[in-house]
């Protein structure tokens, strides 16, 4: 597991790619590797990956299997990179992001960035398949960074972030620009509530939950969004 809080910017130093298999050395910086053992995991760009040869006390060598190199950004990465790396969460680590698995969801592209004084916002694109988890104030992960969502269009197809000056210092989020693509992870929360109220009409309703859909639909309703307010009262249960 890990949590969301980037806690480097490493550099690819070679890739190589054998039968299906790519590998990454990756450059850290010093004292990123310490203890860090073959077998480790290390969350590069968001993608959980196990460390196979540990080449110095910064070079760290990692193999890519093609379905991960599918969904993810890795296939297009060259040699110079740089890549945003955390490494796995120790039992009873604080969580100053939201918890991530490592297991990317998508990618997307980036749309638009714009400055407003020290805050970058980014636009990115929204892909139909993924609407139905992605909600102004929820939680998404980028590239391995857990954000809040700004702003979401799901009529447009676009959703947006705001990232403060720490956040840009930390990560390589100011070396994208429109047509980057950034690895998506989604919250796993948001998308186990959203999928059982769905699947909980669907079993009520049956052929009228399309109807139902179009009824909320004509009051401004998201019947998805149900599911975040049903997660949001559970969460807000569990603090009172």
């Amino acid at each position: 597991m890990f949590t969301g809080i980037v806690q480097s910017v490493a550099t690819l130093e070679d890739v190589q790619d054998h039968q299906g298999i790519r590998t990454f050395v990756i450059h850290f910086e010093p004292g990123f590797c310490d203890e860090l053992e073959i077998g480790a995991s290390v969350a590069v760009d968001g993608v959980c990956l196990t460390v196979t040869e540990l080449l110095s006390e910064v070079r760290v060598k990692f193999d890519v299997m093609l379905q991960s190199l599918n969904i993810t950004t890795l296939s297009q990465y060259q040699k110079g990179d740089r890549v945003n790396v955390e490494r796995a969460a120790k039992d009873g680590a604080e969580i100053g992001g939201h918890p991530l698995s490592g297991h990317v969801d998508f990618n997307t592209e980036v749309l638009d960035v714009r400055q407003v004084e020290d805050n970058y916002c980014i636009r990115f694109a929204l892909p139909d398949a993924w609407k139905r988890y992605i909600f102004p104030k929820g939680y998404i992960a980028l590239n391995g960074a857990s954000l809040t969502l700004a702003e979401v269009d799901k009529q447009q197809g676009w959703f947006e972030v705001w990232l403060i000056p720490e956040t840009r210092r930390m990560t390589t989020f100011e070396d994208k620009q429109a047509g980057s693509l950034i690895n998506v992870e989604i919250e796993r929360g948001t998308q186990v509530v959203v999928d059982t109220v769905r699947d909980t009409l669907q079993e009520s309703l049956g052929e009228l939950l399309p109807l139902f859909e179009k009824l909320l639909q004509q009051q401004g309703i998201d019947v998805d969004s149900l599911g975040q307010s049903a997660k949001a009262l559970v969460n807000n249960d569990k603090e009172d």
